[in-house]
Formats: structure tokens, sequence, C-alpha cells
């Protein structure tokens, strides 16, 4: 499994409770935290969890709207024999038989069993209606954090650009501003859509972004510039519109890259318009 980060940590009734992200979009909250409210072993808490049939039932619809990779069949029989004394499920046997994407397994300093946060709020409630509203109250506590944040650097960066606007019209230029993409790109089929984004952006995959930087901790995004996470955003939503209309993946990422090229131009003139003002 790739190398991913910490993120950050929730606190909830005295518990630590891990959060990574590999594309800021999705957030995976640590089960084995979680369980540690239960027990001791939450290895045995998590495994007698995924044994239920409602627990089987939700983790299979979580991944068909989710995952297309998802392995129906052994879904099925997952939940044949879900709820039988006889029956038992882990993280890792699930994970490998139906290719799922929602729980994983880390190994290392971080390890144990992640899962997406809305699985793992589902597990909460298993474990404690009391202790998830704890989880949930200070997991938006983070996401408020980030936001406050969010707008102090918008705020830092457009007072940077006032200064140094002629250096950073330069570099906005020549490395922010995605090239068109080359006809090999438009023919390939991605695995996943936060890479049809990716190379959209950025004219690179993950993967290829982190065969290219070995020696740099997290991900691609990790070290994108604020105007291009604020670009982001409005292609994640003008992508969900595509996928709804029935575009083509192929359609879809040569809209988006023109989309990103436009908008990355306009805010490099938005910032220079500002700037004149100001010297005027």
């Amino acid at each position: 499994m790739a190398k991913k980060t910490i993120k950050e940590t929730i606190h909830a009734k005295g518990m630590d409770i891990a959060i990574y992200t590999e594309d800021f979009q999705n957030e995976f909250i640590s089960l084995t935290d979680i369980a540690r409210y239960k027990s001791d072993e939450p290895f045995i808490v998590i495994n007698n969890w995924m044994r239920g049939k409602d627990t089987v039932e939700f983790l299979g619809l979580w991944e068909q709207l989710h995952n297309p990779n998802f392995k129906p069949i052994e879904f099925d029989r997952f939940r044949k024999e879900a709820g039988y004394n006889a029956f038992t499920l882990s993280p890792q046997k699930w994970i490998e038989n139906t290719n799922a994407i929602g729980i994983v397994s880390k190994s290392g300093r971080y390890g144990g069993t992640f899962a997406h946060s809305d699985i793992a709020f589902e597990f909460a409630s298993w474990i404690s209606a009391e202790f998830k509203l704890y989880i949930i109250k200070d997991y938006k506590r983070l996401k408020s954090d980030e936001s406050s944040r969010l707008s102090l650097s918008w705020n830092l960066n457009r007072e940077i650009s006032k200064l140094n606007y002629r250096i950073h019209t330069d570099a906005i230029k020549e490395n922010l501003i995605p090239p068109e993409l080359k006809p090999y790109q438009i023919s390939m089929t991605y695995a996943s859509e936060a890479d049809v984004l990716n190379v959209a952006l950025f004219g690179i995959t993950a993967k290829q972004w982190r065969d290219e930087h070995p020696d740099k901790n997290g991900n691609i995004r990790d070290y994108a510039t604020l105007n291009q996470l604020l670009v982001l955003a409005n292609m994640e939503s003008y992508n969900a519109i595509l996928i709804e209309q029935g575009k083509p993946q192929t359609e879809r990422l040569q809209l988006l890259n023109k989309l990103a090229i436009r908008q990355l131009e306009a805010i490099q003139e938005i910032n220079m318009d500002t700037i004149k003002k100001l010297e005027g």
C-alpha cells in the first residue's frame, strides 16, 4: 500500500483518533482507534462488527456506489454467509476478495484499519451512539479549522502576489497553467476519477508523481498551490455534472483540462488587474 501521512487527529472523550487523506476529498478515519474505546483488542472488535449481516450489506452498498472495480460476486457470497455463527470476516479478507476501497489496512508506525468517514461513522454508531456524537463534534471542529486556514491562506496569497507579481506571473506561465493534453493522455483510461482530475489539472497521475518524487511525503495535491486547489474544487463539481450527463471519460478529461487552463489564467488576470489598480 502506498505511504500515507496522518493528516489530523480527532479528540473524543479522551481518545485520539487518527485521520488521513490522499486527495483532500475522501478522509479515512482509524477504526482501530475507535475500537479501542470498547476494548484493548481492537482487531477483535472490528472483526465482530464485520461479521454482521447489516454491516456486510452496508459495506457492499457503499462500494457499489463509489467503487467501479468492486467485485459483486464475492460480495454476494459474503452477504449470504453473513450472520451465521461460523461466518468470519476481517478487513484484509474483505479487501482482498472484493477489491474494496472503503476500508484499508495500513502497516508501520501509524498502522491499523482505516475506513472512509461514511463507514467510520457507521462503525462508531455500533460501538456507542454517545461516542459517535463526540467524534462528529470534534470532526466538525477540524473541518471548521480547515476552512479558517484556507481563508487565511487566500488572504496571504493575495498580499504576496501584490508584492511579487512579476515572479508570480512567470511561475504561473511556466509551472502552474497545465499544458493541453497530449493525444496519448486523452486516449488512456484512468482507474479513478481522482486521477482524471489530476491529469486534467497537473498533467500527471498520482502514481506518476510519486514515482518522480520518491523523497517527498504525501501526494501530488499536498504540493498544489492554493490557486490550483481552488480550481480543483470547481473541477470536482463540473466533473460530477459531466458524469450525470453521461459524458465518457475521454471527453470529460478534455473538458476538465480546458476548464483548468481557463480558470487558472483568469485568476492570474484578476490578480494582475488588482495589482495595476493598487499601483496606479
